[in-house]
């Protein structure tokens, strides 16, 4: 049989422990504090909005020289990849046979104009004879038949002549125009076929085309604008672009669009332009990707705010602003539409105005109505 033992010490301890356990309350967790962002004012300026397009240069011109003759090939007198002039002698064919039949074809004129002037000298005796009745009337014509067909035959070997002169002329070939040859793609000793053998190619470099295709839209939007008035058309007056190249994203370089297309392709829905741009500098060679920007309409005054504030919904633009709940600053979504990128920051064609106050820090941490304390970005937070 078991006896219970009590303790007075134990007792009070129990009751004490008891007591203790039955007043604790829980605390509640305090709420985080509000989080810091900054926020800068949307900016006014004149913007004149643009299309970007991207495009390829090109020659202005390009002159393929090939062999106007035949014949072996005597001397190269350029290096590859020189700068020549118009009028320079870059090929030189063996023009021995082309003189030499130069040669005779001269004298054969001779001969043909010694005729004739025996011919003519006859003719003037058949006639003294005719008139004084002693010479007849056939004899007279055969003289001057005679005569017909040595003029003749003169106009022929003068034809011979001019055909031969201008071989001897093309057996060396010259630069038709000013610019960068390329390399000589027949070497001395070969033989060049009329017509047929390339021997090298010419790009003139003061000036280079940009090619760019416009989209079937923009084509539409800009018909519209020209018909409002609110921008002309660019064959009546020149529209200057802005250019970027690859290594840039600067659109430093100027040019002038001389040329729209008449029909827009309907295997790429697009409309082929075309700007010319000045290489006094020799900066630009045919073949560079570049970026263009065509201006559409005149410059207005717009609502800008920096490129980092843009958020984006399901693909749907907004920006996070500074609103209120009672007492307590909130992030607010504002659903905005966007007009281009003018440097680092964001035309805004609706959805703001002047005095909100635009949260540029924290975007990813925000929640729509999520509290906050937002500072002006000039301050340290």
């Amino acid at each position: 049989m078991f006896r219970l033992f009590s303790s007075p010490a134990l007792l009070i301890g129990s009751v004490l422990l008891c007591s203790a356990g039955c007043n604790r309350t829980e605390k509640k967790p305090e709420p985080p504090p509000p989080m810091s962002v900054m926020f800068v004012s949307p900016v006014t300026e004149e913007v004149t909005e643009y299309e970007e397009f991207t495009g390829r240069t090109a020659a202005t011109e390009v002159v393929e020289l090939r062999a106007r003759v035949s014949g072996y090939l005597d001397a190269v007198k350029f290096e590859d990849g020189a700068l020549v002039s118009k009028g320079d002698v870059l090929f030189k064919i063996d023009d021995r046979q082309f003189v030499a039949e130069e040669e005779r074809a001269a004298a054969a004129v001779l001969q043909i104009e010694a005729r004739i002037k025996k011919l003519t000298s006859q003719l003037r005796r058949a006639e003294e004879l005719m008139a004084k009745k002693a010479l007849s009337e056939n004899e007279l014509e055969t003289a001057q038949y005679d005569l017909d067909e040595a003029n003749a035959a003169l106009q022929e070997a003068k034809a011979a002549l001019n055909v031969a002169h201008l071989n001897v002329q093309f057996s060396t070939i010259s630069a038709p125009l000013s610019g960068q040859i390329g390399r000589s793609m027949v070497d001395v000793g070969n033989i060049v076929t009329t017509d047929q053998t390339a021997l090298a190619t010419i790009v003139p470099l003061d000036q280079v085309h940009v090619y760019f295709d416009i989209d079937e839209r923009t084509v539409l939007r800009l018909r519209r604008l020209e018909k409002t008035g609110t921008i002309v058309n660019a064959m009546k007056e020149p529209v200057v672009v802005r250019i970027s190249l690859a290594d840039s994203d600067e659109f430093a370089i100027e040019g002038k669009v001389d040329f729209l297309d008449n029909q827009i392709d309907p295997a790429t829905g697009t409309l082929r332009a075309r700007a010319t741009i000045s290489n006094t500098d020799g900066l630009l060679t045919p073949g560079l990707f570049v970026r263009l920007k065509f201006p559409i309409g005149k410059p207005e005054a717009a609502l800008l705010i920096p490129e980092e504030a843009m958020a984006s919904d399901q693909g749907r633009p907004f920006v996070y602003v500074v609103g209120k709940d009672e007492e307590k600053s909130i992030a607010e979504a504002r659903s905005v539409e966007l007009g281009p990128l003018v440097g680092q920051r964001r035309v805004i064609r609706t959805g703001l105005t002047m005095s909100d106050q635009i949260i540029v820090t924290g975007l990813q941490r925000l929640r729509r109505k999520m509290e906050i304390k937002a500072k002006p970005a000039q301050e340290t937070p």
